[in-house]
């Protein structure tokens, strides 16, 4: 009874989707840079510490949407990424945004953390860049 059930769930599921053949995306995904950063001077070994990150959101059409967040060994790269809607008529906003995230301390040594803080005038990205020792 269960895998009947379960069958035609999966047999409605399938036949109800709706595949449109608009090909133009009505959103896409842009990394904002970081504008400031609240965090500690120091860690201490196995605590858990909240990060404060601060943007400029350009439109109401920006909404947050996640951090990218890439960690080799003890450093972190981060930035912020939100979806943009442009068929929604946008408004210019140019208002600051904070979003946080928890930082788990699981190494030893000090932590470098890069903030993408956008690109120089040759194309390449800028980070601010925070150095944070782990005290034992």
């Amino acid at each position: 009874m269960k895998k009947i059930f379960l069958l035609s769930f999966l047999m409605f599921s399938l036949f109800s989707c709706n595949i449109s053949d608009d090909n133009n995306p009505n959103f896409y995904y842009e990394a904002l840079p970081i504008e400031s950063v609240v965090i500690p001077e120091t860690f201490q070994f196995g605590e858990t510490y909240e990060i404060l990150l601060t943007y400029i959101k350009p439109t109401d059409c920006h909404v947050y949407n996640n951090l990218f967040y890439e960690s080799d060994l003890n450093q972190r790269d981060i930035a912020i990424v939100t979806a943009v809607f442009p068929d929604n008529g946008c408004n210019d906003l140019n208002e600051e945004e904070e979003v946080s995230f928890n930082f788990k301390v699981t190494n030893t040594g000090t932590y470098t953390f890069r903030f993408w803080q956008g690109n120089d005038e040759s194309g390449l990205d800028t980070y601010l860049i925070v150095e944070v020792p782990v005290e034992e």
